[in-house]
């Protein structure tokens, strides 16, 4: 299993718009890089929803259950989106300045590479942040 951070702007899409669709295609990435990411997520990968712009924080869990497929918001077909469906709420949420004062995530993509929208996460940046967060293995099924 892969881990993943995925940013959406909250008065564009929010993490409750997630909720209340139950799934949804993470479309609109218009980056190579974040496309490349998204193009190696498989079925059962996780990711941090984090609010960007707005916010700045990890909101929740969400986790692929469909591999990359062509955006259909894309007119010119280069890009592509995945299906993500809600695992979990992050309460409270982790915010960027929780992420930046913490040590052992200094070398984590959200400090490093802060206008990726699509990133990995390491299994001990993901372990850390879910402990941070008060979330247990076991509750991510």
């Amino acid at each position: 299993m892969a881990y993943w951070l995925m940013k959406s702007e909250p008065d564009v899409f929010s993490w409750d718009c997630l909720l209340e669709d139950g799934q949804n295609s993470w479309d609109g990435v218009r980056n190579h890089t974040a496309k490349r990411n998204m193009m190696s997520m498989k079925v059962g990968d996780l990711a941090f929803f984090y609010h960007s712009n707005i916010g700045r924080e990890i909101v929740g869990i969400m986790r692929v259950y469909k591999e990359h497929f062509p955006d259909p918001t894309d007119p010119t077909g280069k890009f592509v989106c995945v299906g993500v469906k809600p695992v979990k709420a992050v309460m409270p949420p982790v915010t960027l300045a929780d992420v930046k004062a913490d040590p052992k995530l200094a070398d984590m993509a959200l400090v490093k590479q802060q206008r990726l929208s699509v990133q990995p996460v390491t299994a001990a940046e993901w372990a850390h942040i879910c402990k941070k967060a008060g979330i247990k293995p076991d509750q991510l099924k």
